[in-house]
This record gives C-alpha cells, sequence and structure tokens, in this order.
C-alpha cells in the first residue's frame, strides 16, 4: 500500500473528530466562552464534517514543524527503546464517537509514549525543569481518557544537543491527573456540543 493510500485511511479515521493532539485549544478558559483557538479548531472540524475532506488551516511553520517531527521521530522511538529495552508497537488510533486520540506509541499493555522533536531552547527548559513542557500537558491526559492506560512517557528529543543529552524522558502516571481528567472531559463535551 503506497503512502498516499495509508495517509487518506488516516485522515478518513480521524475525519470530523476532536483528537487529544488539540485537547488544549479548547480546555482555556474553562466556564467562560471559547476563544479563538478553539473557535478556529471548531470551524476546522465543521468543514471537515460538512466537506468530507480535509482542510489545510496550517502556516510554513506548522508544517516545518510537523516534517522535522516525521523525520526525528522514528529516531527518537528508537533510542527510548534501546535505553528502557522495550519494544514500542504503533499507537493506532483509538476512536471514541466523536473524538479520538493517536498516541506515537505503545508500550506493554499500560504505557504510552508521546514524542516530542522540540528546539534547542525549549529541550533545554525541559530539561532544566526535569519535567515535561507545559504547554503539553493536555495531550498525555488526553492519552490517559482516550486509551484509558496508566502511564505516559513524555519524550523530549532534540538533535542540537550532545548525544547524552538529546532524549528526555518525563513519565506521567494516571492516578495522578484523575481530576485534569474530568476537567477534560467536562470541556470535551461542551466543545462538541459547541461544533
Amino acid at each position: 500500500m503506497t503512502y498516499s493510500k495509508i495517509r487518506k485511511k488516516w485522515d478518513a479515521l480521524r475525519l470530523g473528530k476532536v483528537t487529544a493532539s488539540q485537547f488544549s485549544c479548547f480546555i482555556s478558559n474553562q466556564g467562560k466562552a471559547f476563544g479563538e483557538p478553539a473557535k478556529r479548531y471548531a470551524l476546522q472540524i465543521a468543514l471537515k464534517i460538512i466537506t468530507g475532506k480535509k482542510s489545510e488551516f496550517s502556516f510554513t511553520n506548522d508544517h516545518m514543524f510537523i516534517l522535522r517531527g516525521h523525520k526525528q521521530e522514528p529516531i527518537a522511538r528508537r533510542l527510548y527503546e534501546e535505553i528502557n529495552f522495550v519494544d514500542v508497537t504503533n499507537g493506532g488510533f483509538f476512536d471514541c464517537g466523536d473524538y479520538g486520540d493517536s498516541p506515537d506509541g505503545l508500550v506493554g499493555d499500560d504505557g504510552i509514549i508521546e514524542i516530542k522533536s522540540v528546539t534547542a531552547p525549549v529541550h533545554y527548559a525541559t530539561l532544566e525543569h526535569e519535567s515535561f513542557d507545559p504547554a503539553y500537558k493536555w495531550q498525555p491526559i488526553g492519552h490517559f481518557d482516550c486509551t484509558g492506560r496508566d502511564w505516559v512517557d513524555f519524550i523530549s528529543y532534540c538533535t542540537d544537543f550532545l548525544e547524552t543529552g538529546q532524549l528526555m524522558t518525563h513519565r506521567l502516571y494516571r492516578k495522578d491527573y484523575q481530576e485534569e481528567i474530568q476537567q477534560l472531559q467536562i470541556r470535551r463535551t461542551q466543545f462538541i456540543d459547541f461544533i
């Protein structure tokens, strides 16, 4: 099967669904009206539902970031497997009706990996804080909610660093984010109704 056929099937699975990678668009301003990022995302989803096809809303920088991630994610995954002595399987797509999730990989029966191929300043801040970048907080919480798995290894990867500092992993546990999972569920329902 060619890449374009695989991509079409992948896009069809996600068509018109709210996905975990975009949960941060609508989670802010809880208890208030949705902001501009949520409105733009709602429009994007509505157009996908109406037209039956993916619309392009990205700017060049978004495309450059996505291309960087596609090139570097397999390298980061392999390093993670080697360091942790595990096999990572394809994350697939967890279809939850009006929403879903596509983690970067699954580890055993309980784990997930989320890889971010980031710039040097972002990676340095992650190393310095010994935690994950809070800008990505709602995606791992979405992983917990959509997959039911127990932990997420958030991986920050940057090739600009020396080999020993290129990969940083921070583990998040589902049990520590129960309140956030409930907040996400409530706000996501409101967002889906808004669409």
